[in-house]
């Protein structure tokens, strides 16, 4: 299942974050990053929320960023 991280690419802009930025404050590889917004690996639960907490994404929201089809 394919999933649309448009508003999510959006939101790392607004908050001056690069995949590169981004993936080295949650500990992440950029490449597996890159592969998980371009739907080649999911994102797991920890990731979510740390990129959340970052971005500063109400968790009432995060289905819009990670969930949209």
């Amino acid at each position: 299942m394919s999933f649309n991280y448009s508003k999510l690419l959006g939101k790392m802009r607004e908050c001056n974050y690069t995949q590169e930025k981004l993936a080295n404050a949650i500990n992440m590889n950029k490449g597996t990053l890159n592969q998980k917004l371009n739907n080649k690996a999911n994102f797991t639960q920890p990731e979510m929320d740390s990129i959340c907490e970052l971005l500063n994404i109400p968790a009432d929201e995060i289905g819009t960023y990670f969930f949209t089809k």
